[in-house]
């Protein structure tokens, strides 16, 4: 009977907290939790994971500690500090899994993931080896010049918003991130640079990135609403 694949995860809270001011985004209390804390425990409590690296800013390495401690994280096998740039910082992680066939990759500012997400996402990723959660956009897109005119309105149902889990094999993301070298605000990105089709699975839109203050008070609005 064949072994079932070994999943790892990546969960990806080494940012600069720019646009949350003076306060450390990741470590904010959301409910009466860190927001670290929400996705840790989802990542913890879900049997398709066996291997968890957190990467966080150097500043919060030993708080980061003390959480694996207190809430038993025991699949955390390590913490890490980050790199400059986003992608440094996942690479980072990246090579501290062990024996891993898949990757799945999470911002640690995204409260709200669920075990469905990451389920679904590996299945999604079977075909091509890689798949990122994301839901249609709303609005209508402008793309403007650099004078501010509209030179485009490109067809909303084409569009769609990314978001984290973002799965890939793990063959294919690490290779990505050792030869892409130019800036990219996501992996799927790297991974699209190289040839590979990245598949899109439906998100959620209550899988919000906590980035500004007004952010934050949505968490706790949805925290409610969900009745945890």
């Amino acid at each position: 009977m064949k072994s079932k694949p070994k999943v790892g995860a990546v969960i990806l809270a080494a940012g600069s907290s720019e646009r949350m001011g003076s306060a450390d985004k990741v470590m904010m209390l959301v409910g009466e939790k860190p927001i670290l804390a929400w996705v840790a425990n989802t990542f913890q409590n879900s049997s398709l994971l066996s291997q968890i690296i957190i990467v966080l800013s150097k500043p919060n390495l030993e708080r980061g500690r003390r959480l694996v401690k207190e809430n038993d994280w025991f699949k955390v096998s390590d913490i890490c500090a980050g790199g400059r740039r986003r992608q440094d910082s996942v690479g980072i992680g990246l090579d501290r899994l062990q024996g891993c066939e898949w990757v799945v990759i999470h911002d640690g500012t995204r409260p709200f993931v669920t075990d469905d997400l990451i389920k679904r996402g590996l299945e999604a990723a079977e075909g091509t080896g890689a798949a990122a959660a994301a839901v249609p956009v709303t609005d209508t897109i402008k793309i403007g010049d650099s004078d501010m005119f509209v030179r485009e309105t490109p067809a909303r149902k084409h569009l769609w918003a990314v978001q984290t889990p973002q799965v890939f094999r793990h063959d294919i993301i690490t290779s990505a991130h050792r030869q892409i070298e130019n800036e990219v605000t996501d992996d799927a990105s790297l991974v699209e640079q190289l040839g590979y089709r990245v598949k899109l699975y439906m998100g959620a839109y209550d899988n919000i990135k906590i980035t500004t203050p007004s952010d934050l008070a949505l968490a706790e609005v949805l925290l409610k609403k969900h009745g945890k």
